[in-house]
């Protein structure tokens, strides 16, 4: 079932497109990947669907039903600006963001200290926003997002400015929120964060979606058949079924790269080194999100 359905979408300002007719269906309960180049459209797309604009044409629903202003308070928007009232003060600006998306006082003070003691931040709830490091203001932010415990939670670029220790916090309260029930969506730059986290991503560039799907399935479209080798001894492949497309020795230790040809299986290729080489290690290549991301804008660009 789909959460968020895009149809159609499009967005120009002046002169420039922003969005050129993009649909694509964000599945329920995934952490789905919105990816794209600076400039793509992503954030123009994050604006619609946050209704912050409006789109000049195509429609998108949520949950079944056509985008509409009360459904607002079922989403949770982290921008890549972050945007706090640097004069007040943590817990003043956690209370007033919660009641409106509709919390009651008593609510929001419970689900308040409840975060602040996650993160470890209890003693800051005085504190004016101004007086706390970009990091610390980034976990009042993201508290700020999820605090309402909102079906739909868009994050815009969330580990911008954190240590790894704190990115790796923020991770595993991403994959919780999942857990509970939380459809994610999660616009980056960072691929490493993409294969880690997202069930399914949408590649946007020059406005328009050029690729969207399954990380795995994605991933599988994209794969050649190629294998790595490493092991022990000289190897010369005279089958027809294998190609090498690279091998060289150093210490006596070989490291290979075969594909399968003709139909053959990895089980036909190893049955093949086993008999010619000493084999300590069989992978098959398969290419990154990062791969596939730089090969798919290319191919746009040269389109």
């Amino acid at each position: 079932m789909s959460i968020l359905k895009i149809d159609g979408v499009s967005k120009s300002y002046a002169n420039h497109t922003a969005l050129d007719h993009v649909s694509f269906d964000i599945p329920a309960g995934c952490i789905f990947g919105l990816l794209g180049p600076n400039g793509a459209g992503k954030t123009s797309l994050i604006r619609i669907i946050t209704q912050i604009t409006g789109a000049d044409s195509g429609e998108i629903y949520f949950k079944g039903e056509r985008l509409r202003p009360s459904h607002i308070k079922d989403i949770g928007y982290l921008p890549e600006e972050r945007g706090l009232y640097k004069k007040m003060k943590v817990g003043e600006q956690l209370l007033y963001l919660a009641q409106l998306k509709g919390l009651s006082k008593a609510d929001a003070t419970s689900r308040i200290k409840a975060w602040v003691d996650r993160f470890e931040i209890r003693e800051w709830l005085g504190k004016n926003i101004e007086d706390l490091s970009k990091g610390m203001q980034q976990k009042v932010q993201f508290i700020a997002t999820v605090l309402h415990e909102p079906s739909l939670i868009i994050l815009d670029e969330p580990f911008s400015g954190f240590d790894p220790i704190n990115a790796n916090l923020i991770k595993d309260e991403i994959l919780q929120l999942r857990e509970r029930g939380a459809t994610i969506i999660f616009s980056t730059h960072r691929m490493e964060s993409v294969e880690e986290l997202c069930d399914n991503i949408a590649l946007i560039n020059q406005a328009k979606k050029v690729l969207d799907g399954p990380v795995k399935e994605i991933k599988d479209t994209y794969k050649t058949d190629t294998f790595q080798v490493i092991g022990n001894g000289s190897l010369m492949v005279l089958s027809p079924d294998f190609e090498v497309l690279e091998q060289h020795e150093n210490h006596g230790v070989l490291r290979a790269s075969i594909r399968l040809t003709n139909g053959s299986t990895p089980n036909d290729l190893l049955r093949y080194l086993i008999d010619r080489i000493e084999v300590h290690s069989f992978v098959e290549l398969v290419p990154s999100i990062n791969d596939i991301f730089i090969r798919k804008v290319t191919e746009t660009h040269h389109a």
